[in-house]
């Protein structure tokens, strides 16, 4: 047995066995390692579905690559993988289904997933057993299907080994060392004993350069050897085999094809044809966790009893849409548990704070995703990042306030949310809140409805207090929510007089030391600021993509105060560590990086009165100037006294409007608030969310990381030329200025649907061809439109291209705008008082 690999994949399921077979395709070399049989975890008792995409764009792309992959497998392995392309059939019993699966379809088309849209009568025609005059209609994907996921598994470790890749069975991990330049593995043989496995005494170490984790159920287990957290926990899910259906039977033998999967998501199960008969596969309520710290030792191939009252609901639900299956007996059942994580998106890509440690966990679609996972992953590995952005899946977006039982209760909420409506502004409340400002039970008060980013509960807008009758703060819609009209008014208020946002979720991070300067001028793409003033600015991948995006503050000369999105705080956090370190280790001089992000509450003031607000409370020899464009000029940050509260105010607004973000600290916030709120309610403040704040900043062409921003995109493709100095030299330049420009972020006013925005997610055309898509939407108070920011292609981003925009199956007018529509010289930030 190999001892010392290029690179070393913990695990053999589905996943590990895609991981290794696309790193051996790759050149590495790579040892596969497995501490029962292949497949002996959850890939065995898996359905082996394939649905080919859902809302999320990489997620997407992942299960497109891995559908078109296994498709092949046969032809280069020898081994028939069982693969059947039978379709997917997604009904709908609801008007609110169908406007999901036409943002469904709006995903697909950005992808590129065949699909149709199909009547009830329609169904009917088709798959005569289907009862249908209670549906609405379906979505229906012709190439979706299903596999044997003990086979598909078998057939990539085939595919790993002829590609030169070794795998070993019965090999347990039970330790991880980093020497600084290899990891150090320690590993037990196991052998069976009484139908388990112990250990035989025969120990070892590998040496690798790197790691994959892809260890399914014992994530937890995995977690503990690593000294991190990996909130990958599994839930239970069981699914049932039906006896021979004599009427489905008769219907194969008149000639008839397969059934397609069925997915009636408003009674939330799956069901397809197996041997005749049907699996009935449900998402019910109430499904535990398991696992919660580690497998038992015990517990192999096994599964849990069957709990069929918890599934009643669901099981009558498959009699009434196929009503022969009501006198077939059931033959078998499963339940077993499949990993989870709390937003349901697995965790892929490196482990927060371990170098060349690679985590392949949290998988609930484990086998779709198996094999393009391992085609993106090997991406990052072996050219430095993957073609699509996998910011979405990064393990670093949750961070080190995440708990075992907050991934537990959250996993359940989100098995049990498989086939829930999946809107687009939902809002899910187990274990809400957790993390709150100081300010949090006084923006309650205020009819704050919150949303929740990185754990923070951040307000999305103010809503009556007394709602009026038929309101429902909880409805949710893919068209105009009850909320529109609140978040209307807010936007409108920071446009005419002023808002008072709450930003405190914002990560912050200090850069100090002998280096610091010299640090982020290599890691960052813009000229770095004087002392007292700002800049935006972006780090790059090794790609040349964005990898982040700051606000630089400098404090003093090797000072510095970094902000950037709330969402990223670990992200950025472990970029900003792990950068320092690379730095130095190159001759740089000493960098300290400190996040002190639950140390600073901040407040986003803005509109033409917020600063007559902030000068009813400003203590100043001099505070009818204190604020003038001279003494506080715009892009600048000044340390100023707002009634008793120290504030680090910065001259700059996210709405495009004159304001400013007052950091202060935390444990002050609450006197703070009430000030401001004091000082500008004769003025007109109005309190604004998150929502409001969004539409405003695509009215001034603002891009945001995690939708213009991000890893499959350059800097000069976002159009941000503004912010990159190339009289220096920075990390990822030349892989950016290689790049060059595939495509280019444009904004768009749309007129559109009279009841929905676009969210995002939209495909744009010209001609009837697809030439771009939305990253983000939303409506403009300014235009009185909708308005949408995305990327098209070089030729088409001239103001003034006429495009169309695809919503709820039509194509709506769409114009390229110049950038920042809205005030594009700034005057309105600039103006002096």
């Amino acid at each position: 047995m190999k001892t010392h690999v290029k690179v070393l994949v913990v695990g053999g399921g589905a996943v590990g066995c895609g991981i290794a077979l696309h790193l051996a395709r790759a050149g590495w070399e790579t040892l596969l390692v497995e501490r029962d049989e292949l497949t002996a975890g959850s890939t065995w008792h898996a359905a082996g579905l394939l649905p080919l995409f859902n809302m999320g764009y990489a997620t997407s792309h992942i299960h497109d690559y891995s559908v078109r992959l296994y498709a092949g497998l046969e032809a280069e392995t020898g081994l028939n993988a069982g693969f059947t392309r039978c379709g997917n059939l997604r009904m709908a019993q609801t008007d609110a289904r169908m406007d999901e699966y036409m943002l469904y379809s709006a995903t697909a088309e950005t992808v590129g997933v065949e699909h149709e849209f199909l009547t009830p009568a329609q169904i009917k025609e088709r798959w005569p057993l289907l009862r249908t005059e209670d549906l609405k209609g379906a979505l229906f994907h012709p190439t979706d299907g299903y596999i044997n996921p003990a086979d598909v598994t078998q057939a990539m470790a085939k595919g790993a080994r002829m590609a030169g890749a070794s795998i070993e069975r019965k090999l347990q991990v039970n330790g991880y060392r980093w020497t600084g330049s290899e990891w150090v593995v320690s590993c037990e043989k196991l052998v069976e004993k009484g139908g388990n496995l112990v250990p035989s005494g025969e120990q070892f170490e590998i040496r690798a350069e790197h790691v994959v984790t892809a260890t399914g159920n014992h994530a937890q287990r995995t977690a503990r050897l690593l000294g991190i957290r990996i909130p990958a926990i599994p839930v239970e899910h069981q699914y049932i085999v039906t006896e021979p259906d004599p009427a489905l039977a008769r219907w194969r033998a008149e000639g008839n094809p397969e059934h397609p999967v069925l997915r009636d998501a408003d009674a939330k199960w799956y069901v397809r044809e197996e041997r005749g008969g049907w699996i009935l596969g449900p998402y019910e309520r109430n499904a535990p966790a398991r696992f919660l710290y580690e497998v038992p030792e015990s517990f192999r191939a096994d599964l849990f009893p069957l709990d069929l009252e918890r599934i009643e609901e669901e099981y009558m639900s498959m009699i009434h849409r196929l009503p022969t299956s009501e006198t077939v007996g059931l033959k078998d059942d499963f339940n077993g548990p499949i990993c989870y994580t709390p937003d349901g998106n697995p965790l892929v890509g490196p482990a927060p704070g371990l170098r060349n440690m690679w985590l392949a966990e949290g998988f609930s679609f484990g086998i779709t995703a198996a094999g393009g996972v391992g085609h993106y992953l090997a991406q990052m590995m072996v050219e430095g990042e993957a073609e699509i952005d996998m910011a979405s899946l990064d393990p670093r977006r949750y961070g080190g306030w995440m708990t075992t039982e907050y991934a537990a209760r959250k996993n359940e909420e989100c098995y049990e949310h498989v086939f829930v409506l999946h809107h687009p502004d939902e809002e899910r409340e187990a274990a809400r809140p957790l993390r709150s400002s100081p300010a949090y039970d006084r923006q309650k008060a205020r009819g704050a409805q919150f949303g929740q980013v990185n754990g923070w509960e951040r307000p999305n807008y103010f809503g009556p207090l007394d709602a009026p009758a038929g309101f429902d703060h909880d409805a949710r819609s893919f068209r105009r929510g009850g909320w529109w009209q609140y978040a209307k008014a807010e936007a409108e208020a920071i446009r005419n007089a002023a808002g008072l946002i709450d930003a405190t979720a914002f990560a912050k991070h200090m850069v100090k030391g002998p280096g610091a300067t010299a640090f982020l001028d290599w890691l960052t793409t813009n000229r770095l600021p004087k002392v007292g003033r700002i800049n935006l600015t972006y780090a790059l991948t090794d790609k040349g993509t964005t990898r982040t995006e700051y606000t630089i503050v400098r404090l003093a000369e090797n000072d510095y105060y970094l902000v950037s999105a709330g969402a990223w705080a670990a992200y950025d956090g472990d970029h900003l560590l792990k950068s320092a370190e690379d730095f130095m280790a190159s001759g740089g001089e000493f960098v300290s990086i400190q996040d002190v992000t639950t140390q600073w509450g901040v407040f986003a003031i803005a509109g033409p009165a917020s600063r007559d607000v902030l000068g009813r409370l400003i203590r100043d020899a001099q505070p009818e100037t204190a604020l003038s464009n001279k003494r506080f000029p715009w892009l600048s940050s000044k340390r100023i006294e707002l009634g008793m509260v120290p504030v680090q105010a910065i001259r700059v607004a996210y709405t495009g409007e004159l304001g400013w973000e007052l950091h202060h600290p935390i444990e002050m916030q609450n006197h703070l608030f009430d000030r401001l709120l004091e000082a500008g309610e004769p003025l007109g403040v109005k309190l604004v969310g998150a929502r409001a704040q969004n539409w405003l900043r695509q009215e001034k062409s603002y891009r945001a990381f995690g939708t213009e921003l991000g890893r499959d995109a350059t800097p000069l493709e976002a159009g941000l030329d503004r912010f990159v100095d190339l009289s220096k030299e920075f990390r990822g330049k030349a892989a950016m200025e290689a790049t060059g420009i595939r495509s280019k972020c444009v904004t768009l006013l749309i007129d559109g649907p009279q009841d929905a925005d676009p969210w995002g997610r939209e495909g744009l055309f010209l001609e009837g061809q697809r030439v771009g898509r939305l990253t983000s939407g939303g409506w403009s108070v300014a235009f009185g439109k909708q308005i949408g920011m995305g990327y098209v292609r070089p030729g088409l981003a001239q103001p003034g291209t006429k495009l169309k925009v695809r919503m709820f199956r039509e194509l709506w007018d769409a114009e390229v705008a110049e950038d920042s529509p809205y005030d594009p010289t700034n005057a309105r930030i600039r103006v002096d008082g």
